[in-house]
């Protein structure tokens, strides 16, 4: 049974920390494409492959920001499997069978629609964003049960670690065995830093900042090295080395991370990624086997996947319905989950490094299906009955 009574003011605040950084997001993602599609398109796409250094601007945005926002995702699964919604395997039965259909669904959705080189991007509709999906859910207010709002959050979470996982095993080539044996020592102070019960965090963001240039440099996606750090840090303290409210390092990171990733990391990576020059594009695109299999992935996939999975394990026994919820209500919850903007562009990235085409039209999908999965989401949830069998 999902409830809220462990901790429910820090689940409140970072509920309503990501709510409004996802309507943030909306309007970097709306200026974006507003940008793209006006004069100042070209000299907006130029200034993004500006070079800064070794980089241009968007690789900066896309590798370095990023992985400060993969390091808050990999604090916050951390967190949750050891001391969360996740930390008991009860707990994670009715999120995790829900997100593995989630995952599953839109990917064979997509590659049922796309056979060749474009199969590479069968991972793009099997993301969730959390910041997006609970941006939607804060809309609807009071209209939605606490227990829907948290199932949420965990699916979207154990979403994350899926994502994460296949960007390692997927989307990784041209490995630099140098660099990765320089990443791995790097991995092996931090560990050591965590086994010999270092509370400071300046050591561990300096080493994270050498495995983050080892990674760069070894063909693995830089990002990683965030999650990897992530799992690094302390999640206990010790009463001689812990601030003044007992916080451990890893909570005390997760709070100072939460405002400028949801307000600056991830609205600057929607404003470098959602420019798509929908008008530039050739007619063929908006109906592309890319496009379709995209946007049917997450509209049409998440549903089946989240919603049909969840209500299997429900009426198997296997898990309960969350608290003071109706079946429509989880079906709109389902539906939210279909959008997938931040992981879905950054995935659609790595499966297209060498067309903007391809990437147009996945981010045409992802667009196209996260508004459809959000407003039809929102349109069910705010007129929804709760379920008096379950209320």
């Amino acid at each position: 049974m999902f409830t809220t009574h462990a901790r429910p003011s820090a689940i409140r605040r970072f509920l309503e920390s990501q709510s409004s950084a996802g309507i943030v997001l909306m309007g970097a993602a709306l200026i974006a494409l507003l940008i793209a599609n006006s004069p100042f398109g070209p000299g907006y796409a130029d200034l993004l492959h500006a070079m800064v250094g070794p980089l241009s601007l968007g690789h900066w945005i896309n590798d370095g920001l990023m992985a400060i926002f993969f390091l808050l995702v990999g604090l916050e699964i951390k967190r949750e499997m050891l001391d969360g919604q996740l930390s008991t395997w009860p707990r994670r039965i009715l999120p995790g069978v829900a997100a593995a259909g989630g995952m599953m669904v839109p990917a064979l959705i997509y590659l049922a629609l796309n056979r060749g080189p474009t199969a590479s991007g069968w991972a793009i509709p099997a993301a969730t964003d959390i910041a997006f999906a609970l941006g939607v859910i804060a809309l609807l207010g009071k209209r939605v049960p606490a227990s829907l709002r948290v199932f949420l959050a965990a699916l979207a979470i154990i979403d994350d670690l899926g994502a994460v996982l296949i960007i390692a095993v997927f989307y990784t080539a041209g490995l630099s065995l140098p660099d990765l044996a320089g990443a791995g020592v790097a991995v092996a102070v931090l560990v050591a830093l965590n086994r010999f019960g270092v509370q400071r965090l300046s050591p561990y963001l300096l080493v994270g900042l050498i495995l983050w240039v080892f990674v760069l440099r070894s063909g693995i996606h830089a990002t990683l090295a965030g999650v990897v750090l992530a799992f690094t840090i302390p999640m206990t303290c010790t009463p001689s080395t812990s601030d003044a409210d007992g916080k451990s390092p890893l909570h005390r990171l997760e709070h100072w991370l939460h405002i400028p990733v949801g307000f600056l990391v991830v609205p600057i990576f929607g404003l470098a990624n959602a420019a798509v020059p929908v008008l530039g594009l050739p007619p063929g695109a908006l109906v592309a086997p890319v496009t379709l299999g995209v946007a049917a992935g997450l509209v049409i996939g998440k549903v089946i996947g989240v919603f049909g999975f969840a209500t299997v394990a429900i009426r198997l026994g296997l898990a309960d319905m969350p608290a003071h919820a109706g079946r429509l209500q989880l079906l709109g919850v389902a539906l939210l989950c279909g959008i997938g903007f931040t992981m879905s562009i950054f995935i659609t990235l790595l499966a297209f490094p060498d067309s903007l085409l391809l990437q147009s039209e996945a981010k045409i999908g992802v667009l196209a299906g996260s508004f459809l999965s959000g407003l039809t989401g929102y349109v069910l949830l705010r007129y929804a009955k709760r379920d008096r069998a379950h209320g």
